[in-house]
């Protein structure tokens, strides 16, 4: 149908032209530009009395799309009228307050609730929580939360998401252990907590709970959270257990990213050959660049330089262009491999044939790899072009480890005097100059520089040892 030609009808038939308009609106929730052309009619047929029929699509389509302060205006435009709002109303006004991390519309909205008898309504009022859970307002959310007299499980899954969110996890662990019937979604969002919190250990033994002791069967998101836990841990068995249940429950062809996450896991810990497999058994069309920036990582981590490159020639062939991650990827093999020249090469086509401005890793992966190789000038003659606004401490650190291992003094005095420049505090430079100059016999010097440390202050990381 073509909205634009849509004519209004005399006044005997507006009533029949108004409820035409709502199915349509209906049909096109998604439609930027057929619900703004059907708003436009609504507007000329005078229809401000209708709110929940006519107005309410209109207010969730707004609430939902790329500018959700438009639900706002529409709202102020209705509220000259009248005031019949009822729960879907203020359910799409919260949303888009919570996309637009607007507190102060927020309170507004909590006020306007209260007003008008909309506080035991647990829609409205999860909407409310998580308004204030998404700005920060964590007291605010745990009062609306404490004054529900009904709670469902998305009013705790919200609630347990915003602590999670503000790095609040043992409030939120204390809360989900307090849950009645914690969901998929409540065992994930902790377990991701743990995660980002670099907790692995408890994020594993909460996935152990709920998937063998509670028998919850983990959704896609669960097994993406739980995926750097295992990687972290170098858990080959609960990985091939995550494998096998992914590939009963349809998950694994489901959803790229699982696979994608899988050989990077695999490959991680220490599995190069079930990663090469599950990258294997990707369909070819299917196959994106994280796929093959996974393996390509993955052989490059493992040692097996010409694998990564073979694969990185490939992924050309089949028309995927690298991004610099991939790049990264393959200068990493380089420079575990001893390929310089090819990684030289690799570097020289992302910056010319792809127009990709290195960044301070990849420059880091060419100072390393020209160091292992014992070509120190051209690692020095390197890391003095790097502009200034990317050049760091760890660049000049790595070179001066390649100057400590082939025994360069000269180099190694110049490098430690562009470290200084930048940090005189951290102990392992002077250290490590120092050895410089014991393993050439010049210890009179090796004793100055450690010296020198000492008067400096400079910070010294304790020894361990696992005996």
């Amino acid at each position: 149908m073509n909205l634009m030609r849509m004519k209004q009808p005399p006044h005997l038939h507006l009533h029949l032209y108004r409820r035409k308009l709502v199915s349509l609106l209906r049909q096109h929730q998604s439609r930027r530009g057929a619900m703004q052309q059907l708003h436009s009619h609504l507007i000329t047929t005078g229809a401000y009395m209708d709110v929940t029929s006519s107005w309410n699509p209109l207010l969730g389509h707004y609430s939902l799309g790329i500018f959700p302060q438009e639900a706002f205006f529409l709202f102020t435009h209705l509220r000259v009228y009248q005031n019949s709002f009822d729960s879907f109303s203020f359910s799409y006004l919260l949303k888009a307050c919570a996309n637009l991390q607007n507190l102060q519309a927020g309170l507004l909205l909590h006020a306007l609730t209260l007003k008008l008898g909309f506080e035991f309504h647990v829609y409205v009022h999860t909407g409310l929580l998580n308004v204030y859970a998404v700005c920060g307002a964590l007291p605010e959310a745990k009062q609306v939360f404490d004054e529900m007299s009904v709670r469902n499980s998305v009013t705790w899954n919200v609630l347990i998401s915003g602590l999670v969110k503000w790095g609040k996890l043992d409030l939120a662990r204390s809360l989900f252990d307090e849950m009645p019937m914690p969901t998929v979604v409540s065992w994930t969002t902790i377990i991701d907590g743990y995660t980002r919190m670099n907790q692995p250990k408890q994020a594993l033994a909460l996935f152990r709970s709920m998937f063998i002791d509670e028998g919850i069967k983990p959704n896609e998101i669960t097994l993406l959270a739980i995926f750097p836990t295992i990687s972290n841990l170098g858990a080959l068995e609960i990985c091939q257990l995550v494998h096998t249940y992914g590939e009963k429950s349809g998950l694994n062809a489901l959803d790229i990213r699982i696979r994608n996450s899988l050989l990077d896991t695999y490959a991680k810990c220490g599995c190069i050959e079930s990663a090469s497999r599950v990258f294997g058994e990707i369909a070819a069309k299917i196959r994106n660049l994280v796929s093959w920036t996974s393996i390509i990582s993955g052989f490059a981590m493992h040692g097996m330089a010409k694998e990564a490159l073979a694969n990185f020639e490939r992924m050309q062939k089949e028309l995927v262009k690298p991004n610099r991650i991939t790049f990264l990827s393959v200068l990493n093999a380089c420079s575990h491999g001893g390929l310089v020249e090819e990684g030289l090469e690799f570097f020289r086509k992302m910056v010319n044939e792809y127009q990709m401005s290195p960044d301070i890793k990849h420059y880091g992966c060419l100072i390393d790899m020209l160091g292992r190789a014992g070509r120190l000038d051209e690692a020095e003659k390197m890391a003095l072009g790097i502009p200034n606004e990317v050049v760091n401490v760890v660049i000049w650190r790595t070179l001066l480890g390649a100057c400590s291992f082939h025994g360069n003094v000269e180099m190694g005095a110049r490098v430690i005097r562009k470290i200084l420049e930048m940090e005189r505090k951290y102990g392992g430079d002077y250290v490590l100059l120092s050895n410089i100059f014991a393993g050439v016999g010049r210890y009179s010097d090796a004793e100055w520089v450690r010296r020198l440390m000492d008067e400096r202050n400079a910070s010294k990381v304790a020894g361990l040892s696992f005996v």
